[in-house]
């Protein structure tokens, strides 16, 4: 049986590493958002790899209900507390975990 570890070590492994300034690396967790962690291209291809990995159909996932997400500026965090309004769904390890459980894609 797949585990919510078994998947979230799979994206640390399929995903590139993110880096403070100091160098040193911010693990994923488990409900980071994929969108701000890594690039498109990267995360098509990990969702790809998944798929084949845990044997999930992934053509229900329709990706446009998830990108393009805004990422904000480094700096607007120093500059304002208001949230950045998103017009997409954010995409997180949990819901493939899920999924990867289920046998199938559970969201959209």
């Amino acid at each position: 049986m797949v585990t919510d570890e078994d998947v979230l070590y799979f994206f640390r492994k399929a995903l590139p590493e993110v880096k403070t300034l100091r160098l040193k690396t911010i693990p994923l967790d488990i409900d980071d958002i994929l969108q701000e962690y890594a690039e498109v291209e990267d995360l098509a291809l990990a969702i790809d790899n998944y798929a084949e990995q845990f044997s999930i159909d992934v053509s229900a996932l329709n990706i446009e209900n998830y990108l393009p997400w805004v990422i904000p500026w480094f700096f607007r965090r120093f500059l304002t507390k208001k949230p950045i309004e998103q017009s997409k769904k954010p995409l997180t390890v949990r819901m493939f975990a899920d999924s990867a459980k289920a046998g199938r894609w559970l969201y959209d």
